[in-house]
Parts: structure tokens; C-alpha cells; sequence
């Protein structure tokens, strides 16, 4: 107990600033399977990102703990029908979490309202540490948050669990988009039960074929289970979507209001 103390205790954006300057380093002074250029303007553009939502969250972040703790009070979920450790409830939570993420996620790429704020993301041709950031805010609040609501409405997951989830899903976000070269067989050893950086480097692939793949944050056996799964040697990736790949349309402003220029999907 007093080690996730501890954990939850540390403040989110600490954690994320620490995580951004190990891999981001990583990635300047090691081999990495892409050459980039530019990486301090890429740097710069998608920090923005995650200043715009650390902002916005001050406010947003209140309404969805509030949301999750009365849900909470009113036992509302399917987890207060039994009767459970506390240890086996935390796990089970932070696996409901990502599974409800995974539908959501899924879902994303294919209602065009939600493609066209998710393709934010999608549209990064150069893919690095900091796309870890390169999500359009209003796809994080609108959407992700209220999924975090309605998966304490159905599974009765509580904010606990929710910070934990977050904790272990930032992780897997830097060791995810990070361009470093990632050992063959943790593919076919961890990456059977959890999402290995090959993994969701095919769902950043700029095929549609691949990019509607590898949905899972945390859990790769969601994939497996409903047939999303999908493997790629590293040599045959090529990043992003092909209408963004113009300079122009990599900027931080374009992208904010990308969403809202055209809903029609891999078209801008």
C-alpha cells in the first residue's frame, strides 16, 4: 500500500517531464532505427500540445473525478456486486480501463467526427518520443475522460485505479512512440499479453490497412482476442498520413484546427 501511495503521490507532470527527458535523450545519443531531422522544432510543436491540456485540465480533470467518486458512492458497478481484495480489484480496474480505452480507440478510426480529431495524432510523419503528446485536447477531454466516467458507471472502477492506469499507460506511451531500436523477442515474449513498441509502431503505419490495427495501450491480448492484431518488420514502416505530410501541415496551429476543417476521413 505504501508503495502506490507513494506512486500516486508523485505529480503527474513530474512523471511525464521525467519520462520526456530520458527517452527524448535516448533518442539523440543512441542508434535509432529512422533518421530524423529537426527534432528540436518537432519537440517544440508537440510539447504545445500538452501544455494546452495541462491547462484545460485544471478544470476538466475536477469534473471527471467528482463524475467517478459519486458513482462511487452510489456503489454503482458491476465490481461492488462481489466482494473483493483490494489488491484484486486495483488490478482488475486498470484492466477494465484499457479495455473500455481499446473500444474507444477502435471506435476513433471509425466514426469520422471522432477520426478527424483522433487523425491528429495519425498525422505525425516523423514519430518520436513527444508524439507521445500530439493529441488534439478536445479528444483527450471529450472523449477519453468521459470514457474514464463511463467505465466507473459500468465496471465500478474507481479514481485510484484511474491514477494508477494513467501512471503505467505513460510508460508504455514513451516506450511505444520512442524511435530507439526495441530487442526482436519482446515481441514474442512480453508482447504476447502486453503492447511492444513494434506493435504500435504498425498502428502508426501510413496504410490504413495497418494503422486500423494494434488498438491496445497496455493489453496487446485485446487485439488478439477480436482480431485487430497485425505484425510489420520495422524496415517496411513508413509513418503518419499521407495528407499531412506537407511541413506546413506539422505545425502546432494546423493541426488545433485540423479537426474542424474537414470530417471526411484521410482527406484535409
Amino acid at each position: 500500500m505504501e508503495i502506490l501511495e507513494t506512486i500516486l503521490d508523485i505529480n503527474p507532470n513530474y512523471s511525464i517531464i521525467g519520462l520526456l527527458a530520458v527517452f527524448f535523450t535516448l533518442e539523440q545519443v543512441s542508434g535509432t532505427p529512422f533518421s530524423f531531422k529537426k527534432r528540436g522544432n518537432h519537440l517544440f510543436q508537440n510539447i504545445l500540445f500538452q501544455i494546452v491540456l495541462i491547462v484545460l485540465n485544471l478544470f476538466f480533470v475536477a469534473i471527471q473525478v467528482y463524475c467517478i467518486e459519486w458513482l462511487n458512492t452510489k456503489e454503482i458497478g458491476l465490481l461492488y456486486l462481489v466482494a473483493l481484495p483490494f489488491w484484486t480489484k486495483l488490478f482488475l480496474s486498470v484492466v477494465l480501463y484499457d479495455f473500455t480505452t481499446y473500444w474507444i480507440h477502435r471506435a476513433s478510426h471509425k466514426i469520422p467526427w471522432l477520426w478527424r480529431l483522433h487523425r491528429v495524432h495519425h498525422s505525425d510523419t516523423t514519430m518520436d518520443s513527444s508524439t507521445t503528446f500530439r493529441f488534439h485536447p478536445l479528444e483527450l477531454i471529450l472523449i477519453y475522460q468521459t470514457g474514464n466516467i463511463v467505465t466507473a458507471g459500468i465496471f465500478g472502477t474507481d479514481v485510484t485505479s484511474m491514477a494508477l492506469y494513467y501512471f503505467i499507460i505513460y510508460i508504455f506511451f514513451f516506450l511505444e512512440h520512442s524511435n530507439l531500436n526495441y530487442p526482436k523477442w519482446l515481441n514474442s515474449t512480453f508482447g504476447l499479453i502486453f503492447v511492444m513498441p513494434d506493435h504500435h509502431r504498425v498502428h502508426h503505419h501510413q496504410e490504413q490497412f495497418y494503422t486500423d490495427s494494434n488498438f491496445a495501450d497496455i493489453f496487446i491480448i485485446w487485439d488478439r482476442i477480436f482480431g485487430t492484431f497485425k505484425l510489420l518488420s520495422v524496415e517496411e514502416m513508413k509513418y503518419g498520413l499521407k495528407e499531412f505530410e506537407p511541413e506546413e501541415k506539422q505545425t502546432f496551429l494546423y493541426l488545433m484546427k485540423s479537426p474542424f476543417i474537414d470530417s471526411k476521413k484521410n482527406s484535409i
